[in-house]
């Protein structure tokens, strides 16, 4: 035993020494906690780290799944939401414009006592040419309509007469058209006359005032209605008004440029009127 620790005292006392510090060491870096706790969380410790960050992922995941569904969801709520105003506003709209047809109907009616048994009726075509100006209309003989009724706007102005009725439709030859011609009177000289469609005029949607007496006195803007002569047509529907008086060719006689009321490129529907009272 003594030569054993004569020969290895050195070495012993030398471990003992490293095992005194390094206990010593890892008591002071691990606080309280004993040297073994201290090393099995050393060792843990990234695992722990790596657990958690795992954990968290998880979690932003099903966070952001949520917050997703929940914004579909609202989205989707928002579409039908919009989908149904939009169904009001179209309901609001067709009310409006039923509403809007009624009104003018019952003006046209109490506008125009006289003019009561027409027929309502839409544009379907217009047509224009060299030599025609005509409307095409979506009712016919089945609703009463005749060739040689007239046509009135909203406003009570004539647009043209029914040249053609079939079934379930009619061709109107508007006022500039040259086969059209009817009697006129001057609103305010009284002055009787003839409008009628020319050639010359008819390409600037014009109309032509013939057979004026020789001392009218007439004035750009004067008011040209229908005279109502020969009980064809009913008194007093605005043709138009006067926009020139020249001298004929010949230079005997004066004719006057009329613009018609009555706007026929813009017309979606109009009224037939069917037949009529005499106004004396």
């Amino acid at each position: 035993m003594k030569n054993f620790l004569k020969r290895h005292g050195l070495w012993i006392l030398f471990a003992a020494a490293v095992i005194s510090v390094a206990l010593a060491a890892l008591s002071v870096l691990s606080a309280n906690a004993s040297p073994l706790a201290n090393i099995a969380n050393t060792l843990t410790s990234p695992l722990r780290a790596g657990y958690t960050a795992v954990a968290q992922w998880f979690n932003n995941m099903q966070n952001y799944y949520q917050d997703v569904t929940a914004l579909e969801a609202e989205i989707a709520a928002l579409r039908q939401r919009i989908a149904d105003m939009e169904e009001e506003v179209r309901l609001a709209e067709a009310d409006r414009e039923e509403n809007r047809l009624f009104r003018k109907h019952q003006g046209f009616r109490e506008q125009r006592r006289d003019l009561s048994d027409y027929e309502t009726a839409m544009v379907t075509e217009h047509a224009v040419s060299n030599w025609t100006s005509s409307l095409t209309l979506n009712k016919g003989t089945a609703l009463g309509i005749e060739e040689g009724d007239c046509v009135l706007d909203e406003t009570g102005n004539l647009v043209g007469i029914i040249s053609q009725a079939g079934t379930n439709w009619s061709t109107v030859l508007t006022l500039v058209d040259t086969d059209t011609s009817l009697g006129a009177r001057v609103f305010r000289t009284k002055d009787l006359c003839v409008a009628q469609g020319d050639f010359s005029l008819m390409e600037d949607n014009r109309l032509r005032l013939d057979y004026l007496p020789a001392d009218c006195k007439l004035l750009t803007g004067d008011l040209v209605v229908t005279s109502g002569l020969g009980d064809y047509y009913p008194s007093g529907l605005v043709i138009g008004s006067i926009e020139d008086v020249l001298m004929d060719d010949s230079g005997a006689a004066s004719y006057a440029i009329v613009a018609p009321a009555a706007n026929f490129a813009g017309l979606t529907e109009v009224f037939v009127l069917k037949s009529f009272e005499i106004v004396t």
